[in-house]
C-alpha cells in the first residue's frame, strides 16, 4: 500500500509540474516578459489580430521532394500508408470500444493513441498529397497556422500518451498485485487529460510566438507542412523569442518524457531479470517490445528533426526524418500493437467472425 501510494504521488507530481510549467511559460510570452530586443513593440497581445503583423496572405508549400518523375510514386505510396493510417487505426478504436475484456488501462491508453494518431494523420496528409498533382501547392496564412497548431497539440500529447503507457507497464510489472488500484479510472483519465492539456499548452505557445513573426516577400515554406523551423526561415523580423520557445518547449517535451520511460523501464528491466521462470521473462517482456518499438521510432526521428541546428542541409535531412514520426509511425501503431498483442487478435477474429455470419444470413 505504501509503495502504491508513492507510485501515485509521484506520478501526480510529474503531472502538475510539467503542466505548471507549460502554462507558466506561455504566460510569460504573453505579458512579453520574454520579449525580443530587436523587435519593439512585438508584445504577443497583439497576435489576436494576425492580419495587422503579418504582410502574407498565403503561402507555398515546397514538398517532400522537386523531382517531377518522384512526383506520381509517391503520391501513390503516401496514398496507400494513409489509407493504411486511417483503416488501422480506426478499426483499433472500434475494437476496444466495442469489447468489454478490453475495457482495460492499457487499451485505454491505446484507445487515445489511436485516436490521436488518426486525427494526427489527417491535419497535413490531405495538403501533402495535393502536393503531389498540383504545381503549386498553396495553403493561407490562416491555414498554416491552423494547420501549425494542431500538428503540436497532437504530436506533443503523443509524446505523454507514450509516457503513460510506460507509467502503465510499470505498474503491470513492478506493482501487479497493485495494478488495478494503482491504474484505477480517475488515475487513468487523469494521466490521458494531462496529456492534452500538454499539448494544448505547448501548442499555443509555439503558435502564438509564431503569430508575433513578420513574414514579407519569401513565402515558399521547404517543407510538406507548416512546420515551426521552416516558418522560423522565411520570417523578416526578429525570431529571437520564437527559437528560446523552440529550444526551451521541445526540450522538454522530448526530455521530460524520454526520461520517465527510461526509468520506467530501468524498474521494468530489474524486475524482469528478478523472475526465475523463462517463461514468466519472456511473456513481461512482450507486453513491452510493442511500446519500446513505437516510442523509439517517435522520440528518434522527433528529436533528430527539432534538436539538430536547422542550417538548409539539415532541414533537407529533417523533411525525410519527419516522414518516420508524421506518416511511418501513425501508420506501423496498430500493426506494432496489433500482431503483437493476443488480446487484440482474438477480438479481431471474433469481430471478422460476427461479420461473415451478418453476411452469410
Amino acid at each position: 500500500m505504501v509503495m502504491y501510494l508513492r507510485d501515485l504521488e509521484r506520478c501526480k507530481v510529474y503531472i502538475l509540474s510539467s503542466i505548471h510549467f507549460n502554462f507558466f511559460l506561455f504566460v510569460l510570452f504573453c505579458l512579453d516578459i520574454i520579449e525580443s530586443p530587436a523587435q519593439p513593440g512585438g508584445s504577443l497581445s497583439n497576435c489576436l489580430v494576425p492580419a495587422n503583423i503579418s504582410l502574407m496572405t498565403e503561402f507555398i508549400l515546397a514538398g517532400l521532394t522537386d523531382r517531377p518523375e518522384l512526383q506520381q510514386p509517391l503520391f501513390y505510396l503516401f496514398l496507400v500508408m494513409y489509407i493504411f493510417t486511417m483503416v488501422g487505426n480506426l478499426s483499433l478504436i472500434i475494437l476496444i470500444s466495442l469489447n468489454s475484456h478490453l475495457h482495460t488501462p492499457m487499451y485505454y491508453f491505446l484507445f487515445n493513441l489511436s485516436f490521436i494518431d488518426l486525427c494526427f494523420s489527417s491535419v497535413f496528409t490531405p495538403k501533402m498529397l495535393m502536393n503531389f498533382v498540383l504545381r503549386e501547392n498553396t495553403i493561407s496564412y490562416v491555414g498554416c497556422m491552423i494547420q501549425l497548431f494542431f500538428f503540436l497539440f497532437f504530436v506533443i500529447s503523443e509524446c505523454y500518451m507514450l509516457t503513460s503507457m510506460a507509467y502503465d507497464r510499470y505498474v503491470a510489472i513492478c506493482n501487479p498485485l497493485l495494478y488495478k488500484v494503482t491504474m484505477s479510472p480517475q488515475v487513468c483519465s487523469l494521466l490521458s487529460l494531462a496529456a492534452y492539456a500538454m499539448g494544448l499548452a505547448g501548442a499555443t505557445a509555439h503558435t502564438g510566438c509564431m503569430l508575433r513573426l513578420t513574414f514579407c516577400d519569401a513565402k515558399v515554406i521547404n517543407h510538406y507542412f507548416c512546420d515551426i523551423l521552416p516558418l522560423l526561415q522565411l520570417s523578416c523580423s526578429s525570431t529571437y523569442v520564437s527559437e528560446v520557445v523552440v529550444l526551451i518547449v521541445v526540450s522538454i517535451n522530448i526530455t521530460v518524457p524520454s526520461a520517465t520511460i527510461l526509468i520506467s523501464y530501468i524498474f521494468i528491466l530489474t524486475s524482469i531479470l528478478r523472475i526465475k521462470s523463462t517463461q514468466g521473462r519472456s511473456k513481461a517482456f512482450s507486453t513491452c517490445s510493442s511500446h519500446i518499438a513505437a516510442i523509439s521510432l517517435f522520440f528518434g526521428s522527433a528529436a533528430f528533426m527539432y534538436l539538430k541546428y536547422s542550417s538548409p542541409g539539415c532541414m533537407e535531412q529533417g523533411k525525410v526524418s519527419s516522414v518516420f514520426y508524421t506518416n511511418v509511425g501513425p501508420m506501423l501503431n496498430p500493426l506494432i500493437y496489433s500482431l503483437r498483442n493476443k488480446d487484440i487478435r482474438v477480438a479481431l477474429r471474433k469481430a471478422l467472425a460476427q461479420i461473415q455470419r451478418r453476411s452469410m444470413l
